[in-house]
């Protein structure tokens, strides 16, 4: 109330309100008598103002029409408007029977039209002022971009997101867009118009609505579409040699809401049409509410989309971790100023390091842990594979020995696929983390798990930027096996799963993100060369150069003695608990066997002997089969 009474646009908003209210009984008196309004009915209009005016701009107050600014004005907006006329008019008849008993020559008529022109004229100056800003830019000056100029565009999908989007061009003179129509596969709606604009026909239709509508762009507006549908539109649009971009897809819309400042051009992510992950709110929010959370690795693609999806949940603080200073500062960065987080706090700095993660454990005491520190370069890792003995393996189990020395809640670690029958040095260190977590989960209470999935699309390692790349230079694109596949999955989707599962884990469990159909990866680079407008093998080759080292032609999610069933999230499983006895049969640390062969592992990483470190890790897991003794599957 004090805020408004200092605003001087309040005050204006009262008085054009109050010479509208005025106007309207004053039209009213006039429709009423026909414009002829004698010296009796003009006396009386002027006594009768005197209260109508105060008490209107009471009750408009009451119903917060002055809180608002009416540049902004909505459909609740009018509502409220209508509400607070009716009202307004009901306490005017009110006062008049209770005071006058309608004698004196009072008519009804009169009010209840003023009621109505009343709602009428202050609905008009709000709709005035509403557009007119739309019409103004950044700067407060007039936009208008005439029709010949703008960009005449077909929006393919007469649904709510097509609505919206034509809705937003309709009401932002600035954008140069002219919508001539909708094409949508529904017949049901061909015919049909959306705000006066028809649905001229189907996909199939495309080219010949373009070339006879004089069509220079179209608009994807089907943000649920899944893969093969983003496909076939792709596709349809790219034999009509115009520009398409799309809305993003239903993942990204995280409010609901569609706006065309978000259409951006079709990317892989589209094609791959990974439909949106439902979490259960309440089971991640009773995880993470109020609580301290650790993030190693928090400045990489998967620890930083956890973190920006772990602020979601209110954690009493957010402990970030990292060992490269500049991917640390970007991920606190973004939290503080464009999430406006400020309950984190950096900590740069190796998981291997003792002493350290000793020091954040006091300090913090986090009571949730999410381990996603590690290296991840297949061929990197088979050059230095003594890397993969300091980060994957000595620093998880230093973050392991942390969490369950200081009683931490849940502790989940970030697997991969490709610890399953390991052919790699990552592979392979990734599936000792997995035996050191199932070992340090017996006498504790923490709860420690995994969550195992494939590749990430975006991310760091992806072979997505290189094709890219590689595309811009005008190729050849390189691909290692024409027959090498992969299972794919988008960053927000890793990172939602990876919450779910390590709110609904006991403690023991391997969770496996199901990761639907292996991608052929000649197939993704064909995708992206079309995507960029050119043709695969005729603008840019595409060369084979073999499988690099520790590379397998497909991944798997499961090894043998393992089985997975559903857990009660479709996209989640979870290994057999008959089938985790082969992890650990030791109810305390690490067995006595398994520490001594650490011992000579991390003594050959120490000497930076490569094949000793292989070869120890063969011994620790028995199915790791390298290069140096077997050829690749």
């Amino acid at each position: 109330m004090k805020m408004q009474l200092k605003n001087g646009h309040f005050y204006l908003m009262l008085l054009s309100d109050a010479l509208l209210f005025a106007a309207a009984l004053s039209l009213a008196y006039l429709f009423r008598f026909e414009f002829a309004l004698d010296d009796f009915f003009a006396g009386q209009l002027k006594e009768i103002i005197i209260i109508v005016l105060p008490l209107k701009l009471c009750v408009f107050f009451l119903f917060g029409l002055y809180k608002g600014m009416w540049r902004y004005t909505s459909t609740g907006d009018f509502w409220r408007l209508l509400q607070a006329s009716a009202t307004a008019t009901l306490l005017i008849l009110s006062f008049i029977f209770v005071f006058f008993r309608f004698e004196g020559g009072y008519s009804r008529a009169v009010f209840v039209m003023d009621g109505g022109l009343t709602f009428l004229l202050t609905g008009s100056l709000r709709m005035f002022i509403r557009t007119l800003y739309l019409r103004l830019d950044r700067n407060g000056q007039a936009v208008f971009i005439p029709t010949a100029q703008r960009k005449r565009i077909l929006i393919v999908g007469a649904g709510s997101a097509g609505e919206k989007t034509l809705r937003e061009i309709n009401e932002n003179d600035h954008l140069p867009y002219s919508v001539v129509g909708f094409v949508d596969d529904d017949r049901k709606k061909h015919g049909r118009s959306i705000h006066g604009i028809p649905v001229l026909g189907s996909l199939h239709e495309l080219a010949k609505l373009v070339e006879d509508k004089g069509v220079r762009e179209i608009l994807i507006a089907i943000p649920s579409a899944t893969g093969d549908q983003m496909r076939r539109i792709v596709e349809a649009c790219k034999f009509c040699s115009i520009a398409y971009k799309t809305l993003p897809g239903i993942g990204e819309i995280i409010d609901g809401r569609v706006s065309i400042k978000a259409l951006r051009d079709v990317n892989y992510e589209d094609l791959l049409g990974r439909s949106p992950v439902q979490l259960d709110m309440r089971e991640i929010m009773g995880c993470l509410n109020g609580k301290s959370v650790l993030v190693t690795g928090c400045g990489g693609s998967i620890g930083a989309e956890l973190c920006r999806q772990i602020v979601r949940f209110e954690p009493q603080t957010l402990i970030l971790l990292d060992a490269n200073e500049s991917n640390l500062f970007h991920i606190e960065l973004e939290l503080r100023n464009k999430l406006h987080w400020d309950r984190c706090h950096a900590v740069l700095g190796r998981v291997q390091d003792e002493s350290l993660m000793t020091s954040v454990f006091e300090k913090y005491r986090p009571q949730v842990v999410f381990h996603a520190a590690a290296y991840k370069h297949v061929p990197m890792l088979e050059k230095n594979p003594w890397e993969a003995v300091f980060n994957n393996i000595i620093g998880s189990r230093v973050i392991m020995e942390m969490a369950s020395r200081y009683a931490t809640e849940r502790f989940v670690l970030v697997s991969t696929d490709k610890a399953v029958r390991p052919t790699s040095v990552m592979g392979a260190s990734k599936r000792v983390t997995e035996l050191f977590l199932h070992a340090y989960r017996q006498g504790t209470v923490t709860r420690f798990m995994a969550v195992r999935f494939g590749n990430v699309i975006g991310s760091s390692g992806s072979v997505i930027p290189v094709f890219r790349n590689q595309i811009e230079q005008g190729g050849p694109v390189t691909v290692t096996h024409p027959d090498v596949r992969r299972f794919f999955m988008t960053i927000s989707e890793a990172a939602q799963l990876i919450l779910q599962a390590g709110a609904m884990g006991q403690g023991g469990e391997v969770f496996i993100l199901k990761m639907g159909t292996p991608v052929k990866i000649v197939d993704m680079a064909r995708d992206l060369i079309r995507l960029s407008g050119r043709e695969p093998d005729t603008d840019v080759k595409i060369t084979f150069t073999g499988l690099r080292d520790g590379e397998k032609l497909y991944e798997e999610l499961i090894t043998v003695g393992e089985g997975i069933v559903p857990t009660k999230h479709e996209k989640i499983m979870v290994l057999r608990a008959d089938s985790q006895a082969v992890f650990s049969a030791s109810p305390q640390e690490p067995s006595i066997s398994l520490d001594a062969q650490l011992k000579e592992l991390y003594m050959a990483a120490d000497r930076f002997d490569a094949p000793a470190i292989k070869k120890k890790m063969r011994d620790i897991v028995p199915e790791y089969v390298s290069q140096d003794t077997a050829s690749i599957l």
